[in-house]
């Protein structure tokens, strides 16, 4: 079976004013730009990140938030747009009522694929309304239709997938936290990586972001050890608690709308390339701290930890990389896994049904080809096709 790729980056400039993102989507074999965003960062030094994932690739920015209120029937409003999802196409109607536009001569409205630019001369000066560089999919550009009516500016966009619900024309931390359920449909999310406090800040977030209970594999061992991890580890080693970490993991495989961060180092399963039996039960998530400087560095250096599969991490269905870390940006590698995870899902919308397979017939370690009922784990599989859903 065929396994695309997909990678991140979230590039940190040291500019105070301006910090700069571009996205990639693309297979192994293949790597197209897909567009850039730029926004003012809280922190006027901030660091870098990179993300990588299993399945698609691109580079995510600090959410500009929007104000999303729901997906299908209701617009959403903001100070200067509402915003509709009317099935095969979206509506945008921006107000023009402060803008002093006269006729459609005065206004410039540019779609891409997952860009959008709308301007207008506002007494012989052109005013930016809409810009944005990250729409929530991706449009037919040729199909757009705009009309002024009133005073709003009318702009209908063809989708290229009719079946996703938008919450909004952008795609933020906002509209992927709103628009998460309809795709994750329940799987849970396990974030796993080499440090356990950036697992466990991350998978705050996302919990919170979406809705699902988060929990912490750190959190339940100590409370049930009555003990720290570094004086479990100093009394027994890493591999007991690492076995104890897999027990917790199984338990909480069966649980749906979870976000279950991980122990990091040489302590978590995760690290162990046979220990992911569990893991797969839901999305899992690799934060990777790395050393790139650039884009192309990234993309090299994760293409090959998901090739070589050393590490137990490059079993993960995403990788975000990252480069220096700040508690600040929690939430914007948070919205990068969430952007990640719904372009893996939308190369596959059948990956969440199939994750409840596995789960339903044990976890027996065949993800991602599946086998059928009464297959056992400790045969050595030949011959058996993959089971069918």
């Amino acid at each position: 079976m065929a396994t695309s790729f997909s990678l991140s980056l979230l590039k940190f400039s040291h500019n105070p004013n301006t910090t700069t993102a571009t996205t990639y989507t693309n297979t192994l074999s293949h790597l197209q730009p897909k567009h850039s965003s730029s926004f003012r960062p809280k922190n006027p030094y901030p660091p870098r990140f990179f993300t990588t994932n299993g399945n698609a690739s691109f580079n995510n920015s600090h959410p500009r938030f929007s104000r999303a209120r729901g997906l299908s029937s209701l617009p959403l409003s903001t100070n200067n747009y509402e915003f509709f999802d009317n099935s095969s196409e979206v509506e945008l109607r921006v107000h023009l009522k402060d803008q002093n536009v006269r006729s459609s001569k005065d206004v410039f409205v540019d779609a891409n694929e997952t860009s959008l630019t709308i301007r207008a001369l506002n007494s012989g000066s052109p005013t930016t309304l809409i810009e944005t560089n990250r729409l929530f999919d991706r449009v037919k550009p040729a199909e757009t239709i705009w009309l002024i009516d009133d005073d709003q500016l009318v702009v209908i966009l063809k989708k290229q997938d009719p079946d996703l619900k938008w919450p909004d024309i952008m795609e933020s931390w906002e509209s992927l936290t709103v628009g998460s359920s309809q795709l994750l449909k329940g799987a849970s999310i396990y974030i796993v990586g080499e440090s356990t406090n950036i697992n466990q800040q991350v998978a705050k977030e996302l919990a919170v972001g979406i809705g699902y209970t988060p929990f912490s594999t750190k959190e339940l061992l100590e409370n049930f050890a009555k003990q720290t991890i570094d004086s479990w580890v100093l009394s027994e080693s890493s591999d007991s608690v690492a076995e104890a970490e897999s027990a917790i993991l199984e338990s909480l495989s069966s649980h749906v709308r979870t976000v279950v961060a991980t122990l990091g180092g040489q302590q978590g399963t995760a690290r162990r390339t046979d220990k992911w039996r569990h893991l797969h039960a839901g999305f899992t998530v690799w934060l990777s701290q790395t050393e790139a400087i650039d884009e192309d560095s990234a993309k090299e250096e994760a293409r090959k930890h998901v090739q070589d599969g050393g590490s137990g991490y490059s079993k993960a269905d995403v990788v975000v990389k990252f480069q220096g870390w700040d508690t600040d940006y929690a939430k914007s590698l948070a919205q990068a896994c969430l952007s990640a995870l719904k372009q893996l899902i939308l190369s596959d919308k059948k990956l969440p049904g199939k994750k409840s397979l596995y789960i339903r017939l044990g976890c027996r370690g065949d993800w991602p080809n599946i086998k059928p009922p009464g297959w056992d784990p400790s045969s050595a599989g030949g011959g058996v096709s993959p089971a069918t859903f």
